[in-house]
C-alpha cells in the first residue's frame, strides 16, 4: 500500500486538522509555519556573538541556523518567541524584542 504523502499548511482545510493539534506523522511539524502567533522575537548583536553555537543547541524548535559567516540566526516562521536563546547567550549577544518593533 502506497505511503500516503501528507498535505502541505496551504491545502489543508479546517476537517484536515488533528483535534488538539496532535502530531500524526512523524516530521511533519516542518510543513507548519508555526512562529506566526509570537509576540516577541530574538534579535542578534553581532559585534556582541562570540560565534560559540549555544543559541543552536538550546532552542527546543530547531530553528536557528548558521549562515556562512558562522553566525546564527532564527528563522522566524518556526520561532515561538520562547526567549530561551536570549537566556542562554552568555555573552548577551540575542535580546527580545516585540514583534510590532
Amino acid at each position: 500500500m502506497p505511503k500516503a504523502v501528507p498535505k502541505s499548511e496551504l491545502d489543508l482545510g479546517w476537517k484536515d486538522i488533528e483535534p488538539g493539534c496532535a502530531v500524526s506523522q512523524p516530521g511533519n511539524a516542518s510543513q507548519y509555519r508555526c512562529g506566526d502567533w509570537r509576540s516577541i522575537r530574538p534579535v542578534w548583536d553581532h559585534t556582541k556573538c562570540v560565534k560559540c553555537g549555544v543559541c543552536y543547541i538550546y532552542c527546543p524548535e530547531g530553528c536557528i541556523t548558521e549562515d556562512k559567516d558562522g553566525f546564527f540566526k532564527a528563522n522566524l516562521d518556526y520561532c515561538k518567541g520562547c526567549g530561551i536563546c536570549a537566556h542562554e547567550c552568555w555573552p548577551k549577544a540575542i535580546v527580545m524584542v516585540n514583534e510590532e518593533d
